[in-house]
Order: structure tokens, then sequence, then C-alpha cells
């Protein structure tokens, strides 16, 4: 019995990340198109575009959310792929520090090669914060609960150096 529910479990997990996914090629698609078919309205009105862009992002990823929590939810009872799991969550909050320094080098800064994917993974700040958060509040188990706390803690730190960088960097040129 315990089998088969984790075979229809994990059918459910892939189910919605498979949907997830097909459902933010498609909307990325339609933006595409937005900018395709209203090339002017882009350049004119520039700003309000690119707020659009970070909302639609911050959009799919919380969609992303809703697979990972069930599958948080779902593994939740398992030391071993919990701590796996959270192993996973470690890594991804490690690549906000590592987007931050990327982004100071002038020639990524400056290139959407690099550049475009480090700084759309700062903007996705309110979303990995709440998977973290979350998979703090579900870890059951002392190692999986401290990966997550440390990644928590990655997360919001790299947030207060950004800040903090932000407010020194115009202090220094306001004198």
């Amino acid at each position: 019995m315990e089998a088969a529910l984790s075979r229809t479990q994990t059918r459910l997990i892939v189910a919605g990340y498979s949907a997830v996914a097909v459902a933010s090629a498609g909307l990325l698609f339609m933006r595409y198109l937005q900018y395709a078919l209203h090339p002017q309205d882009a350049d004119k009105y520039g700003t309000m575009w690119a707020f659009g862009d970070w909302i639609l992002g911050v959009f799919i990823a919380g969609l992303f959310l809703l697979p990972t929590v069930f599958l948080a939810w779902t593994i939740a009872k398992s030391e071993a792929a919990y701590t796996t799991y959270a192993k996973v969550v470690l890594g991804i909050s490690l690549t906000a520090p590592l987007s931050t320094a990327l982004l100071s080098i002038p020639a990524v800064n400056n290139g959407w090669l690099l550049g475009g994917p480090c700084l759309y993974r700062l903007l996705a700040f309110p979303a990995v914060v709440m998977l973290e958060g979350f998979s703090y509040a579900l870890a059951r188990f002392p190692r999986p609960k401290k990966l997550t706390l440390f990644a928590l803690l990655i997360e919001i730190g790299t947030l207060v150096f950004n800040i903090g960088s932000m407010f020194v960097t115009a202090m220094s040129h306001h004198k």
C-alpha cells in the first residue's frame, strides 16, 4: 500500500511540475508576443514593462512553489529524503550571494547572458524566502532543520547586504 501511495504522490508531483512548466512557457510566450506586437509601447513605457516582467517572474516562481510545497510535505516524514531536499534548498540559497558577487563585476552587470539570470535570481527573493521558511517549518529532524535555517539566513543576509550596499553607495555619492 505504501509503495502505491508513494508512486501516486510521485506522479502527482511530476504532473504538478509539468503543468507549471507548460503554463510558464505559455505565459512567457504571451509576454514575448506582447513585445513583438507592441515594440513602440515597450520602448515608450520601458519601466512599466520591466515591472510587468518582474511581476510575471515572481508569479511563475510562485507557481513553482505549489508542487514544491507538496513535495516537501510529502517527504517530510523521511529524514534521508528531507535532508537531500534541504541540501538542494541550501544550494539554491547559495545562488543569492553568488549572483550578488557576479553582478558586482562590470562585464557581467552590463550583459544579459549572465547578468540577467543573476538579477532575476535576486528579484525572486520573495518566492525563495517563502520556500525556505516553509521548508524550515516542515523540517522534523535536526539536520534538515539546521540546513533550511542556514538557507534562510543566507537569503536574508544577502538581502541585508544588498540593501546596505545601496545605502553606502548612495551616501558616498551624496557627499
